[in-house]
C-alpha cells in the first residue's frame, strides 16, 4: 500500500500539531491535572473554534463529514502533548455511537452540544448490568472523565442506554487514577431510567472501532513526541565533553525508537484508511494498529526516562506524563496480547 496525505489531509495535520503544541502546554495539562483532567478552555476552542470534535461525524448531524484517516490525524497532535480533553468517552465513543445508532431524536437532542463541547459523556460499560425495563442497575469502575460527563452511555455489550448524568439513582465517585490527565471515576446506577439507543449493534460496533483509531493513534503520537524530546535533550546534555546523543549506544537505543514508531504508523493509518474504505481486512488492521502503536508508546516512554537519566525520573519533567497515558492506553479496550490472539484467530480462521 503506497499511503499519502491528501493536501486537505495535510493542511489538517499542520493545523492540529500547530494548535496542540502552543496551547497543550505542560502548564496548563498540570493545572488540568489538579481538576478533572479538563483543560477547559483548550477544549472549547477545539471543538468551537477549530470544529475538531465533528472531524468523522457525518455533515447531516453536524460534523464535518470526514473519515477516520482525519480523525486519526487529530488524536496523533493531541497524543504528542498528552492534551487534557474528554476525547475518548466523549468524542470516540459517545458521539459515534449516537451518530452510528441514535434515533432521529436523540441525534437532535444530544448531538449539537457534545459536538460544540457545550456537553461531555462518558462510556459506562457495565458487566453486572441489570435491565428491568427502562431502570438499569450496575456498577462500572472504570468511567474515563466520569466526573464531569452529563450524559452516560450505558452498555453491557449488547445493549445501549442514555442516561442523565444527573438521573436520581446515579452516583458518580472520583477515582484515584494513574493518568491523572484522564482519570477514572466509578459510576454506580440504582434503578436508574434510561432511554434505549435505537440501533444499540450499530452505535457499538461504531464507537468500538472509532475508539480503537483513535487509541492508537493517539498512543503513535506519544511514542513520536517521547523520540522527538529525547533527541533535543541527547543534543544538549553534555557528559565527558560531549553530547550524550553522539554514543554509540544511545544512537542505538534512538534508533530502536524510531523503527518501531514508523512501523506503529503504518499499522495506524492502514487501519484508519482499510475502515474508511471498507476493506475486507479492516477487522485484522484495526486489531493490529491497537495492539502495536500502544505497546510501541509503552515502550518508547520507558525508554524516555531511562535515556534522560535522573531528570527523567523527577516530577517536573513530563517524561511521566507520557509514560502515565502509556500504560493507561496499553491496558485500555484490550491489551495486546488480547489483540494479537484476535489476530491469530482471523489468520487461523482464513487458513482453515
Amino acid at each position: 500500500m503506497e499511503f499519502a496525505f491528501s493536501d486537505e489531509q495535510q493542511m489538517i495535520a499542520e493545523t492540529a500539531r500547530a494548535f496542540f503544541t502552543q496551547n497543550a502546554t505542560s502548564t496548563r495539562t498540570r493545572a488540568a491535572m489538579a481538576g478533572d483532567g479538563i483543560d477547559r478552555d483548550l477544549w472549547r476552542y477545539f471543538c468551537q473554534d477549530l470544529g475538531f470534535a465533528g472531524i468523522a461525524i457525518g455533515e447531516d448531524l453536524g460534523g464535518a463529514g470526514l473519515g477516520l484517516v482525519e480523525l486519526a490525524i487529530i488524536a496523533e497532535a493531541a497524543g504528542a502533548q498528552v492534551a487534557a480533553l474528554p476525547m475518548l468517552g466523549s468524542l470516540l465513543q459517545v458521539a459515534p455511537a449516537i451518530a452510528a445508532g441514535g434515533s432521529d431524536a436523540q441525534q437532535a437532542e444530544w448531538l449539537p452540544a457534545l459536538l460544540s463541547g457545550e456537553n461531555i459523556a462518558a462510556y459506562v460499560e457495565v458487566s453486572n448490568l441489570r435491565v428491568e425495563g427502562q431502570l438499569l442497575t450496575g456498577t462500572s469502575r472504570f468511567v474515563t472523565h466520569g466526573t464531569a460527563a452529563g450524559l452516560l452511555l450505558v452498555t453491557n455489550g449488547e445493549g445501549a442506554w442514555l442516561v442523565r448524568a444527573d438521573t436520581p439513582g446515579v452516583t458518580v465517585t472520583a477515582q484515584t487514577s494513574l493518568d491523572q490527565t484522564r482519570p477514572f471515576a466509578r459510576v454506580e446506577l440504582d434503578q436508574v431510567a434510561a432511554e434505549a439507543l435505537a440501533d444499540p449493534a450499530g452505535g457499538l460496533a461504531c464507537a468500538y472501532r472509532t475508539a480503537l483509531v483513535g487509541i492508537a493513534a493517539e498512543a503513535l503520537g506519544g511514542a513520536q513526541s517521547c523520540l522527538d524530546r529525547t533527541v533535543d535533550y541527547s543534543k544538549e546534555r553534555i557528559q565527558f565533553g560531549r553530547p550524550i546523543g553522539s554514543f554509540q549506544a544511545y544512537k542505538h537505543r534512538l534508533a530502536d525508537m524510531m523503527i518501531e514508531i514508523e512501523q506503529a504508523r503504518s499499522a495506524v493509518y492502514w487501519a484508519a484508511c482499510a475502515l474508511d474504505e471498507e476493506a475486507p481486512d479492516a477487522p485484522l488492521a484495526l486489531h493490529a494498529a491497537k495492539s502495536f502503536a500502544t505497546d510501541t508508546y509503552f515502550r518508547c516512554a520507558g525508554d524516555m526516562i531511562q535515556l534522560h537519566g535522573g531528570i527523567g525520573f523527577t516530577w517536573e519533567h513530563d517524561a511521566h506524563l507520557f509514560f502515565k497515558r502509556a500504560r493507561s492506553l496499553q491496558t485500555m479496550l484490550g491489551n495486546g496480547d488480547w489483540h494479537r490472539e484476535r489476530i491469530a484467530s482471523m489468520i487461523l480462521g482464513e487458513a482453515a
